[in-house]
């Protein structure tokens, strides 16, 4: 068999290039009617997932760097407070908040957080740009497809020290922006490269329950956002970034393959694969979540009556979940899976008001997290990273053995979120932190599904008045 590594410098294959010069002359017209209303639901989704963060350690101290660093107003929104900066602060501030309630959107087999790093970057952009909204969705579109095909070029060995979003990531906002900017195929090179050498983002945070994973998506938002701006100015990149002898691939990764990059341009949507994130908690705890609910409900269990449950999962799982035994604050419980699995058999939904309430102080889900153990399982492992299974062991207190499968979690493409699940979820997220009230939500909702049709995306987000 060909080891895919082989062809990571052979200067008849340019991979990333072809992707470039696709991307570079995408037109919204060339994007199918699924796609352009999957990206607005994505949209709404990752300002659900913004707003929700309004007032929440450590947004605060983001938005403090941010009104230190930079102008004092200016033409792109920072969504948690509604002021005005600069695009690179705007996208630093969203990129942040949107991904620290665990409720921002998820891209199975590249294992990338999408929305939390193209968003941010192009929303910022399109309003400094004056660009309309069919322009924001056209730029966001591209950056999704550059980020998923790039995140799975770099394969599953990446994942297990560097977190794909704060790395990958950088170059999907490089690229939404770049689209936005009017690049040709060779200037968005440029930008790519320069948004390469920036990417960063390591694992260690979560064992001592740092606040890093915010930094990671602020400054891929923001640092491709620049990577963008500077190579419409002239700064030039590496050209062979991802795939070049000293590039990404041959320093953080030993599984890339650049088949990925170019599978199916055109015709395989890689954006319509992503996934909604139902609970609010790591990916990683929903198979097993929605495992153990569906068992729980068909058998009639309580959780009193649970012994032990056994978590079958994927190796990815227990390398991020693993370290995380007893959390300490509310954000790390959501990457334990004892506390995940315990908040489902106690309250019956790891919500973000559940997991906020619940996850560190009821001492019955404390509880139950020490009778849950995670292993390895060869087939749910070997669905990885393009099917997340969910699978489920519990014995009862009495001697009772049970199993349950779960094929498609709540928020895969293939069990997705409707629109009204999403404005509700919009509701319950923006409601929770006070960020919006029913009457504000709609018409914020109402605004971003109309969204192809805005002329302008400037006052997108301005206050609805009262």
């Amino acid at each position: 068999m060909t080891d895919p590594r082989s062809e990571l410098s052979t200067p008849a294959s340019h991979p990333t290039a072809e992707l470039c010069a696709f991307l570079s002359t995408l037109e919204f017209s060339d994007l199918p009617d699924e796609v352009v209303a999957r990206t607005e639901e994505l949209f709404l989704d990752w300002v659900a997932s913004a707003l929700a963060a309004k007032g929440a350690h450590p947004i605060p101290v983001f938005e403090r760097y941010a009104s230190k660093m930079g102008p004092s107003d200016g033409p792109c929104t920072v969504l948690v407070n509604r002021s005005r900066t600069s695009p690179y602060f705007a996208a630093f501030v969203n990129g942040a908040s949107s991904h620290l309630v665990e409720q921002d959107d998820l891209h199975n087999s590249s294992v990338l957080h999408p929305a939390t790093v193209v968003f941010p970057a192009v929303f910022a952009a399109a309003q400094d740009l004056g660009k309309s909204g069919a322009e924001l969705l056209l730029a966001s579109a591209a950056g999704y497809e550059a980020g998923v095909r790039i995140g799975e070029f770099m394969g599953r060995s990446h994942y297990k020290v560097f977190h794909t979003t704060g790395t990958v990531g950088t170059l999907a906002a490089a690229v939404g922006v770049g689209k936005l900017l009017g690049l040709d195929a060779d200037t968005l090179l440029h930008a790519v490269g320069s948004a390469g050498t920036q990417a960063s983002g390591l694992w260690e945070f979560l064992r001592d329950a740092a606040d890093s994973k915010q930094l990671h998506t602020a400054k891929a938002a923001a640092d491709g956002l620049l990577a963008a701006y500077m190579a419409a100015d002239g700064l030039t990149g590496a050209r062979r970034i991802l795939d070049g002898e000293k590039g990404m691939a041959a320093g953080m990764s030993t599984d890339a393959n650049p088949a990925f990059l170019t599978d199916r341009l055109g015709t395989r949507w890689a954006l319509l694969e992503t996934s909604f994130k139902f609970h609010a908690s790591c990916r990683h705890t929903h198979p097993a979540a929605d495992a153990l609910h569906v068992l729980m409900q068909r058998e009639g269990l309580r959780h009193e009556d649970i012994g032990a449950i056994t978590a079958r999962v994927h190796q990815a799982a227990i390398d991020v979940l693993g370290g995380v035994t007893t959390p300490t604050t509310v954000h790390q419980a959501k990457f334990s899976m004892g506390t995940v699995l315990g908040l489902i058999a106690v309250h019956g939904d790891a919500s973000i008001a559940g997991v906020e309430a619940h996850a560190l102080t009821d001492p019955r889900v404390s509880a139950l997290r020490e009778k849950v153990q995670m292993v390895l399982d060869p087939e749910v492992d070997a669905a990885y990273p393009k099917r997340w299974l969910g699978r489920i062991e519990l014995d009862t207190q009495d001697g009772r053995h049970f199993s349950c499968a779960v094929d498609a979690p709540k928020g895969d493409p293939d069990n997705t979120l409707s629109r009204p699940e999403l404005e509700d979820k919009f509701r319950r997220l923006t409601q929770f932190s006070k960020a919006t009230d029913d009457t504000e939500a709609t018409e914020l909702i109402a605004r971003v599904w109309s969204l192809r049709d805005r002329p302008s995306v400037a006052g997108l987000f301005d206050k609805v008045a009262r």
